[in-house]
This record gives structure tokens, sequence and C-alpha cells, in this order.
């Protein structure tokens, strides 16, 4: 993922992306020297596209004016997000590498150092207490449950898919996701209850570049 285009495509992982950024950067606005009135505005653009997609993604109210008033406000959300960034944060001493990484942010570079390829791969718990809800914690395999990732990676790529029965190979788990910190959760359907999702993780650095797979484990929706 490189420094252009670092925010989420997909609006389910932009969704994710900008709840943790928001709430990140809204217990630091005095410690990052970030303008109230700045965050004040990106959290209504934010409630507004977080509304929108709601709309958008039910099916009974999922027509073209919704998915449109829902791109719209996605633009103009994007579009404020980029620029506050861009005058806040992206050269503010006051972040650590480590803020950056929590914000989703680049690391900025300090050196001509890569960034290494991980040799290890997430393990995970699956929680599964709430109906239509699963949630996966990931960690380094071996770290003990520690939810520090490994030295220079940006975050994990999450596959899944729901099967009836297991998958013959990884290119069976179709549906992909990064996410850059742990938890990460996924919604379903009232149809969708019982059925099986697939999973298997895998670090990516801050250049794109993947390591192992975990193995595919499985949970039932709640």
């Amino acid at each position: 993922m490189t420094n252009s285009n670092f925010i989420p495509r997909k609006d389910a992982d932009f969704l994710q992306w900008t709840n943790n950024f928001m709430k990140y950067l809204g217990n630091r606005l005095t410690q990052f020297g970030f303008p109230k009135t700045v965050y004040d505005d990106l959290t209504v653009q934010h409630e507004d596209f977080v509304q929108k997609l709601e709309i958008a993604d039910e099916p009974a109210t999922r027509t073209k004016p919704s998915i449109q008033a829902k791109n719209t406000a996605r633009v103009v959300f994007e579009n404020a997000l980029r620029q506050a960034i861009g005058e806040y944060l992206t050269r503010n001493h006051m972040l650590s590498d480590s803020d950056r990484d929590e914000l989703g942010l680049p690391i900025r570079k300090t050196s001509h150092t890569p960034a290494p390829v991980a040799t290890t791969y997430p393990d995970f718990d699956v929680d599964s207490s709430v109906i239509r809800r699963l949630t996966i914690h990931f960690y380094d395999h071996g770290s003990a449950g520690s939810k520090a990732k490994p030295a220079g990676q940006h975050g994990a790529e999450i596959r899944w898919v729901i099967l009836d029965t297991p998958p013959a190979s990884l290119k069976d788990l179709i549906n992909s996701s990064i996410d850059t910190h742990t938890p990460f959760t996924l919604e379903f359907d009232e149809n969708e209850r019982g059925r099986t999702v697939y999973f298997a993780l895998r670090w990516e650095n801050t250049r794109g570049e993947k390591g192992p797979w975990s193995e595919i484990m499985s949970a039932i929706i709640p």
C-alpha cells in the first residue's frame, strides 16, 4: 500500500478504517495539535456517510438514488479527510510511528532500509458472542497473544468465504480485506445465520508485500 492509496477502496473497509481513525484521533486532538473545529466537521461528514451507507446496504432501501447519495457522501468525507491529513498530520512531528500505525497512516521513511517481508503468520481467535457478527482477534504466531504486529507490517490481510463444505484451497476464499489493527469485524444478514465462514490471514508490510498464510479456520455465523 503506497502513500497515495492508504485509504481503503471498498466501502466496508473504508468504514472500518474511518471508525478507527476518528476514534483514535478524537482522543488525541490536543496532543497532535489537531483543530477541534476541523475534527467536528469531519465527524458530521463521517456520520452522514455512515447513515447513507446503512440505507444503501439495506435491501429494502437499496435504490439507485440511495447508492448515489452514499457515493456522494463518501467523496465529500474522503476529500475532507485527505485535506485534513495532509495539512495537520502528514508532517506532524508529534505523531510517533505507533500513532501513524494506529491511525492507519503510512509511516514516514527515515532511512532507505526496506520494510521486511513477514516470515510468520497471524494466529487468530473468532468471537461469535453477538448475533450476525463474527469478530476476529489476530496476533502474530508465537507472540503469546500480544497485539503487536511484526516489524514493518502494515496490517493483516483477511481472506474469507461462506461455504457449505470446507474449501479445497486458499483460492476458494474469494473475499479479502486489509485491517491495520486487531480486531476485524464481519456483519452478516439474518438469512446467513447458521452457515459456516472459512478464514485465513497473512501479514502485509508497508510496501504491500505478503507473508505466509495461516491455517484455514472456520466459524459458525451466530
